[in-house]
């Protein structure tokens, strides 16, 4: 059985007004995922790894037909201060963003969040010459 026969055909849009209740295994980390204990009616990425796969044009309307793997590069804040993870598709470049779940990783949300901070776009070693080309003193003030 091929993967558009296995996939539940919902009228577009049937996600955003009803709860999905399915429960699925991870395609990258391998654990199951229930639906209960997310804090929300949408489980949409795994709790674990955070990674989800690509099945939704719009939020909730499952007609993606690319299916890949979407992986948690960054996270971010909402307004009213609730985060949420970006997502992009290893097979299309496609970006979204999801919320958290009340039962996701938090070491793996810092460890997202942190990475920039850990590795910089640019050498640690070149910020006092950074700062003195930009017209500061050259110090760094913690």
């Amino acid at each position: 059985m091929n993967r558009e026969n296995k996939r539940k055909q919902y009228a577009k849009g049937y996600y955003k007004t009803h709860a999905n209740n399915d429960s699925f295994t991870c395609k990258v980390c391998g654990r199951p995922v229930m639906p209960n204990g997310a804090g929300t009616e949408q489980r949409n990425h795994c709790p674990n790894c955070l990674s989800s796969l690509h099945v939704d044009n719009e939020p909730g309307d499952r007609q993606a037909n690319c299916g890949g793997i979407m992986d948690p590069v960054a996270v971010w804040v909402r307004k009213g201060g609730e985060w949420a993870i970006i997502h992009r598709c290893r097979r299309c470049g496609a970006l979204s963003s999801n919320r958290i779940a009340a039962d996701d990783n938090p070491m793996k949300l810092m460890s997202i969040a942190m990475k920039p901070v850990a590795d910089p776009p640019f050498p640690l070693d070149k910020i006092e010459e950074m700062t003195a080309l930009m017209a500061g003193d050259g110090q760094l003030k913690f």
